[in-house]
């Protein structure tokens, strides 16, 4: 799947994926701060991954999807690099995502986020339909000991 927005192009062609600039921006932010680049790697080679690339080939954006590819997706690790926002490259990658045909007749879809509530509504997203059914297993620290072993 490849698709053009403007100058830059979407693609779910996971040769094109840069693991070094995905790492970069992974490393950094809240959700995944200080994740192992064999961590994620491992990642990346089980998900759908939909890259956004600039002009010039590079990776600057990214929206990671695990499933089964039947019944069940979770969406991580959606980003565009600051430099290249404001360009509707979240929402063009987004609507990549929705359109893909490995993820069509599913019955659910997830993700969690911060503070970009807005834009995954545009897309149907919602609150829990039944939260008190919900429950998770969180380890906030994982990495910080994954690397303190390494």
């Amino acid at each position: 799947m490849q698709v053009r927005h403007g100058d830059y192009v979407i693609s779910d062609d996971p040769t094109r994926l840069d693991l070094a600039a995905i790492h970069a921006f992974l490393t950094n932010v809240y959700w995944s701060e200080g994740i192992p680049l064999s961590t994620l790697t491992r990642a990346l080679q089980g998900s759908l991954c939909i890259g956004v690339y600039a002009p010039n080939g590079a990776q600057v954006g990214l929206v990671r999807i695990v499933s089964d590819y039947a019944t069940f997706a979770y969406v991580c690790d959606v980003y565009v690099l600051e430099d290249h926002r404001g360009r509707g490259l979240a929402k063009a990658a987004l609507q990549a995502m929705v359109d893909h045909p490995k993820l069509q007749g599913l019955r659910r879809m997830e993700l969690v986020t911060r503070d970009a509530h807005g834009l995954y509504s545009a897309f149907g997203f919602t609150g829990l339909y039944h939260p008190e059914r919900y429950m998770a297993k969180l380890d906030p620290e994982v990495y910080r000991r994954t690397n303190r072993n390494a």
